[in-house]
């Protein structure tokens, strides 16, 4: 038992009542066009907007592996950019995922989610174009966030 509850469905749409933060993995080069950000533009323009102009400004800001950006896109609803992946290619370094970004980012995030009373909910985050394993990402999951007293949701998208 994790304490991660797993769901089929829509990461972008939780139905839960209450604060509720969206999780993700972000690049750290500034792309933002394929994978899971594709449906959160879909749903709002704001998270690509904000993490563009975060990378954008980045010599001034703290934009880099295991930093954390919260967007508020609904009244109750917001999204975590989180930048835990060095660039977009599998290369002579493996894969793009960098869990320990990840976990310093879900670190970040469980003060986020402790501040607003939030939920999390997010995708097998750093599994995707990443290139990561869910059985690296989960433990780091539950240590930073469920550990921490944080509900998390994990979806599986499609039927």
């Amino acid at each position: 038992m994790t304490g991660i509850t797993y769901l089929r469905g829509d990461a972008t749409a939780p139905s839960v009542k209450g604060a509720r933060i969206i999780a993700h993995v972000c690049n750290d080069i500034g792309g933002w066009g394929k994978g899971f950000v594709v449906a959160l533009s879909r749903r709002w323009p704001q998270p690509e907007a904000a993490y563009r102009a975060w990378h954008r400004g980045r010599a001034a800001n703290d934009f880099a592996l295991g930093a954390v950006q919260v967007v508020r896109v609904e009244p109750y609803v917001w999204v975590a950019n989180m930048i835990g992946q060095r660039g977009i290619r599998t290369g002579s370094k493996g894969a793009p995922v960098r869990y320990e970004a990840i976990g310093t980012a879900l670190g970040h995030l469980a003060g986020h989610a402790a501040a607003l009373d939030a939920s999390v909910h997010m995708p097998r985050i750093g599994c995707g174009l990443a290139g990561g394993k869910w059985s690296r990402v989960e433990p780091l999951v539950v240590e930073r966030l469920v550990a921490r007293g944080t509900s998390v949701t994990v979806y599986d998208h499609g039927d």
